[in-house]
């Protein structure tokens, strides 16, 4: 019987949470009919051939998140640059948390909290750099994360309780 550390196991998982994520983002209905005012896949562009290029990715930054994390990890996602991540997450008020962000791709994004006050906005560029800021929070509290221009790839992020 192999082993697996609870730790890889738990990277492994959040891999595989935010591969199906993305392609649930990415499909269309049952029917192949889009819901009304959503363009179908084929007519956006989506199509297989991208949901497999984002998988490498997507594994590539889940795994620098997972080399450089610390604490008990209270959430965690991936998006596409373009999509960027928009997050309410719930926290403990007063309590101190890291947030890890990486991006795999090409060109930058900008990381930003409401309130301000949360932790100092960021430029994260996306060559696979990790980004951490330390936080300390004053519920409610929103991450947000923009590509620039012309930005490509995608955003992983995982915020640890310290």
């Amino acid at each position: 019987m192999n082993y697996v550390r609870p730790r890889a196991r738990l990277a492994g998982c959040v891999v595989a949470a935010t591969l199906f994520l993305l392609a649930s983002c990415t499909s269309g209905s049952a029917d192949g009919n889009a819901p009304e005012g959503h363009p179908s896949p084929s007519a956006s562009g989506v199509s297989a051939a991208t949901e497999v290029s984002e998988k490498k990715p997507v594994q590539q930054a889940q795994a620098a998140l997972a080399a450089v994390s610390s604490g008990r990890m209270v959430e965690a996602g991936a998006e596409r640059v373009t999509d960027g991540v928009h997050t309410e997450p719930s926290l403990s008020q007063g309590r101190t948390y890291r947030l890890s962000l990486v991006c795999v791709g090409s060109g930058s994004a900008r990381l930003t909290f409401a309130p301000a006050s949360t932790g100092a906005g960021a430029v994260v560029p996306c060559d696979r750099s990790v980004v951490q800021q330390r936080i300390t929070v004053h519920p409610p509290v929103r991450v947000d994360v923009d590509g620039t221009k012309g930005s490509t790839g995608v955003i992983a992020w995982r915020i640890d309780a310290l």
